[in-house]
């Protein structure tokens, strides 16, 4: 094939581009912000099932408490009831049973507020313990959120600069003829690497020097001659910096 010096210069613009764009992607799937973001996922899960639990917790005891409480409210409404009746019985049998079932009662009064202190301290601890743990999972889910703006920023700028580089790969390719886009592509994609530059007798598209059979093989070719780098497989691009 047959180029322009110009025209296989201009590639190396065009690679320089591509080199550019391959960086910006990697760097756009590399963010730290989303490595921050994932190592995050696993703290925020387990901040979240803490929470679930001791938020389970502390409304079995809330319920059990509740449960004294009206039992607490039933025995008292039994002795203020069994106290009334006390109070207007005469027969010394009656007497004598209201007094036996007043002291039941009163036990049980005591077993129960005994129990509800016990629970009523329970319910303080938990309470305690959900709230410490909610404020860990906000401390953490803000961390999140501002990963996240850190991240949606640093995507929107390199975002731009994608398409700033998109827009001058448009433009260098404009200026080549299509036979040579069409190899530069097609080398770009087997190799990775469309144009390389002959820097003294190294190839910059691998960095290894070329060896004398091939540097006299590339030195008898015509200057508009489409040369494929031996080592790298890209358009070979001749510059006043080659050893030649």
């Amino acid at each position: 094939m047959k180029a322009s010096e110009a025209d296989q210069r201009r590639l190396l613009d065009l690679a320089e581009v591509d080199t550019k764009r391959r960086r910006v992607q990697h760097v756009a799937k590399n963010l730290p912000e989303q490595h921050h973001l994932n190592a995050l996922d696993e703290e925020r899960t387990k901040h979240r099932a803490e929470v679930v639990q001791l938020l389970g917790q502390l409304e079995d005891s809330r319920s059990e408490l509740k449960k004294i409480e009206s039992d607490v409210e039933t025995v008292e409404a039994r002795l203020k009831r069994d106290n009334d009746r006390l109070q207007g019985a005469s027969s010394r049998k009656d007497i004598e049973a209201l007094q036996r079932e007043i002291e039941v009662l009163q036990r049980r009064r005591t077993i129960l507020e005994d129990g509800e202190l016990v629970v009523m301290q329970r319910v303080e601890e938990q309470t305690a313990a959900h709230e410490g743990a909610l404020e860990s999972q906000r401390s953490v889910e803000d961390r999140a959120r501002e990963l996240t703006v850190l991240r949606d920023a640093a995507r929107d700028n390199l975002k731009g600069e994608y398409r700033v580089l998109s827009e001058q790969r448009a433009s260098v390719l404009a200026s080549l003829p299509a036979e040579l886009v069409a190899l530069y592509e097609k080398q770009r994609e087997r190799y990775g690497v469309g144009a390389a530059e002959l820097i003294g007798n190294i190839t910059t598209g691998t960095n290894v020097a070329l060896d004398r059979p091939e540097l006299e093989k590339i030195r008898r070719a015509a200057p508009d001659d489409v040369v494929i780098c031996p080592d790298s497989g890209a358009v070979l691009v001749r510059t006043e910096k080659s050893a030649l």
